[in-house]
């Protein structure tokens, strides 16, 4: 299920493994590092924190689409054409979650600053941190890769990090092949649906044509 939903229950179940992680480090000092797109994750991390979590602060690593780390600089929203990257699932310019952080500050740009902070990651850079988790025998995609670097880029000496993956690897297998250069096995699950009839059907951007397949 999606948490780009108006539906708040399909972030809530999100909320449980910000529990798990900081259940694992000295409270008080993890941060966090999530990649966002559509920023549905990172408001289960902060409501996490809101209910008791000890997190310290979280990272906000986006891509090219950088809506939300210009906002915090400047406090003007203004988002961009959307930018195609090699992180798709991230290529958002108007998070729609983003008014439910806002809320979970009561709009209080100030104190959302003192617990999030943002970073942007290029194909290049993104690229360049999968082959570094790879040297530690970390095989990620580039969403997993963005929050990892933004993490690296992040951290201060007395904090503790996790970075939050959001994707099993096959999913992106033709970036993963290409980038770091391997054979990516897939794991069995997915392996046995990869052949079965592809159900999907394409329509035209008509919302007529649109109703008309929904009452079919």
């Amino acid at each position: 299920t999606s948490a780009n939903s108006i539906n708040i229950s399909r972030l809530l179940a999100q909320v449980c493994y910000y529990f798990e992680a900081a259940s694992r480090f000295d409270a008080g000092n993890l941060v966090i590092s999530v990649p966002s797109g559509n920023f549905g994750n990172l408001t289960a991390g902060i409501i996490a924190k809101k209910i008791g979590a000890p997190i310290r602060r979280f990272i906000a690593a986006t891509n090219a689409n950088d809506t939300v780390p210009r906002y915090l600089i400047e406090h003007t929203w203004s988002p961009n054409k959307t930018i195609e990257t090699a992180a798709n699932a991230m290529d958002v310019s108007d998070p729609s979650n983003w008014p439910r952080i806002m809320a979970l500050y009561n709009n209080d740009i100030n104190a959302l600053k003192y617990d999030i902070s943002a970073t942007i990651k290029t194909d290049e850079q993104t690229f360049l941190a999968m082959e570094q988790l790879q040297i530690e025998d970390y095989i990620a995609e580039p969403h997993t890769a963005i929050a990892y670097a933004g993490l690296i880029e992040s951290i201060q000496d007395d904090e503790q990090g996790v970075f939050v993956s959001t994707a099993h690897p096959a999913k992106f297998i033709e970036t993963v092949e290409k980038v770091l250069k391997i054979k990516l096995d897939l794991p069995q699950a997915l392996a046995k649906v990869q052949d079965l009839p592809n159900l999907s059907q394409s329509i035209s951007n008509d919302s007529d044509k649109f109703n008309q397949m929904l009452l079919k």
